[in-house]
């Protein structure tokens, strides 16, 4: 009898603060989600922001791209808090892929191509991240 009473007072005293705790823990890990989604995209965007004289793409398709990335940056800022930083990592690669692969082979058509697939390849990570929530 006094087991069932411990729980009882444990279930009244305890349980709704740990409950609270571990669903914060949930939405904080979802909003990390949204949030390296956002500042990834905010990398791409600023990436494409360069000196893009030598592309061959179609400027129609190009602009739509653009034009589509800023569309969910804009809706996924609405989803993250202000107040915490962006992932440094992710600048870092940025500013790398920038350096070593656009200065470094002169804004070139196939630098431009290089950034197009890495590009691609991350969109594609974000999809996958995307699928794993629902």
């Amino acid at each position: 009898m006094q087991s069932v009473c411990h729980c009882c007072d444990w279930i009244q005293h305890h349980y709704g603060h740990l409950s609270s705790e571990y669903l914060s823990l949930l939405d904080q890990m979802f909003e990390d989600q949204v949030r390296f989604r956002n500042e990834t995209i905010y990398q791409i965007t600023k990436l494409f922001d360069g000196n893009m004289k030598a592309v061959t793409w179609d400027k129609k398709n190009l602009d739509d791209f653009l034009n589509i990335l800023e569309r969910q940056l804009e809706n996924l800022k609405s989803c993250v808090s202000p107040a915490k930083k962006p992932e440094r990592r992710l600048k870092r690669y940025s500013k790398e892929l920038n350096r070593k692969v656009l200065r470094k082979m002169n804004y070139s058509a196939q630098a431009w191509e290089l950034i197009r697939k890495e590009t691609r390849r991350h969109l594609q990570r974000l999809d996958i991240f995307k699928a794993k929530i629902h």
